[in-house]
């Protein structure tokens, strides 16, 4: 393995590593966002309103189930990137082997288990009898590709770990081109509705995860497992597990809040679902900088605190946060003059109320987007130093707030209300993140003293 396909955050500049290693990952973000976003603008051209408000309806629980697995895989990846800054190959691999095993085993038990309750969960979440069907045959068939999800993510968080952000965007370049590909056939050729949509995602996301594993075997030396590296070890297990199982969590408890204000939208007519589905689509897109971000962190993070150099967090902090706000203010204005012709990607021009309530959602939300910028910063920074827990609990800030807009001004003021569920989220969370990061660093600067 050459020394130039991994990157060592340990030593420069923290603000030319955190572009470095961020602007890569943005372009892979993005381009995985293609996959929802092709997904949705075919549905909601091709199949109409109904469609498009059934494959929203299950964004909430979708974000509840994947979002779990992506954030263990992240969890499982933290500890490689802390053994590569520590530059120990042998604790490295033994880390990779046991992940792998674990990501095995729990990804076949949550494969199972969502598949089988994924209609009476649909049911509890009060999704209107006209679209529940269409949402069946959409989510049901993403739960089965969990395995193909999980297989990607964790393998490309064990590049990133090493510091390369280039070649798991260039995989999903090409996935994204198989997945547009394969969406105009399975629905507009072979007219597979809904189902071909879910379906050509799941593909996609396979052929990524198969791409990494290709890529790892052919020059990732370092990451080549012997037999004892695959058998389960309790020290490594117990560090394993507390980093991600509290990432995974964090997602599902954020998830669960978004669940809530789901139920809460849903009785107020598919019109409204189909308004917050388009918009929440867009946003998805336009905030991938500030997951590039979150991410760039979890790694800085990681192998900064493997090598002891805990003065470099704060630096990286600052230049993030820099980063982050000048990215705020670009995206408002992006969103406040071009929202409304961002609709159209949907849904025709004749649905006038649905573009209105999307823009509201829009606006509303990007008014707030520097507090999101700061709870994936300053989260994934504190995930990385070694505090999962510390980032499952904004997870629950995020949820009880959520929960509150969706179960006591939703009914009250309506679609308005759930404009601002999300931007009252990032608040709640930011005031506990920003007080536990000086936390969690003081703590490792006792730490290392000691």
């Amino acid at each position: 393995m050459s020394k130039s396909t991994t990157k060592d955050m340990t030593v420069g500049s923290p603000m030319k590593l955190i572009l470095g290693f961020a602007v890569p990952l943005l372009f892979g973000m993005l381009f995985q966002q293609i996959y929802s976003l092709v997904d949705t603008i075919i549905v909601g051209q091709f199949l109409g309103v109904k469609a498009l408000a059934a494959v929203g309806a299950t964004g909430s629980i979708n974000f509840l189930i994947i979002g779990f697995c992506n954030g263990m895989c992240s969890g499982f990846a933290l500890p490689v990137a802390q053994r590569f800054g520590a530059k120990d190959e042998d604790g490295l691999r033994k880390y990779i082997g046991n992940s792998a095993v674990l990501s095995i085993i729990l990804g076949l038990a949550i494969t199972i288990v969502t598949t089988l309750f994924c209609r009476p969960i649909l049911e509890l979440m009060s999704t209107p009898p006209d679209i529940i069907d269409l949402a069946y045959n959409y989510i049901v068939v993403i739960f089965i590709g969990i395995p193909a999800i999980i297989l990607y993510n964790l393998l490309s968080g064990y590049i990133r770990s090493l510091g390369d952000a280039v070649t798991p965007v260039i995989f999903l370049v090409l996935a994204a081109c198989l997945n547009i590909g394969l969406d105009l056939l399975f629905i507009v050729v072979f007219h597979w509705g809904v189902f071909g949509a879910s379906f050509a995602t799941v593909i996609s996301q396979g052929i990524s995860g198969l791409l990494c594993l290709f890529l790892i075997m052919k020059k990732f030396t370092i990451m080549h497992l012997k037999r004892s590296d695959w058998k389960l070890d309790s020290a490594y297990v117990r560090v394993l597990l507390t980093m991600g199982l509290p990432m995974g969590l964090q997602y599902s408890i954020t998830a669960i809040g978004s669940v809530i204000l789901q139920a809460a939208v849903n009785p107020l007519g598919s019109g409204a679902v189909a308004a917050m589905t388009a918009a929440t689509k867009i946003s998805c897109f336009i905030v991938c900088p500030f997951d590039a971000l979150g991410s760039t962190m979890a790694t800085y993070g990681g192998q900064n605190v493997g090598a002891g150099r805990l003065e470099r967090l704060g630096k990286g902090l600052k230049a993030s946060t820099l980063l982050g706000l000048i990215y705020s203010l670009i995206a408002l204005a992006i969103l406040y003059f071009f929202g409304e012709q961002l609709n159209l990607l949907f849904v025709s021009a004749s649905e006038v109320e649905v573009i209105a309530n999307s823009q509201e959602f829009l606006i509303a939300n990007a008014l707030f987007y520097f507090p999101l910028a700061l709870v994936n910063i300053v989260r994934f920074l504190i995930q990385g130093m070694g505090f999962s827990g510390f980032a499952m609990l904004a997870g629950l800030c995020e949820m009880v707030a959520r929960t509150l807009v969706g179960l006591v001004f939703v009914p009250i003021f309506g679609f308005s209300a759930a404009c601002f569920a999300s931007p009252t989220a990032w608040i709640f969370a930011d005031a506990f993140l920003i007080p536990a990061f000086f936390y969690t660093r003081n703590k490792l600067k006792k730490k290392w003293q000691d």
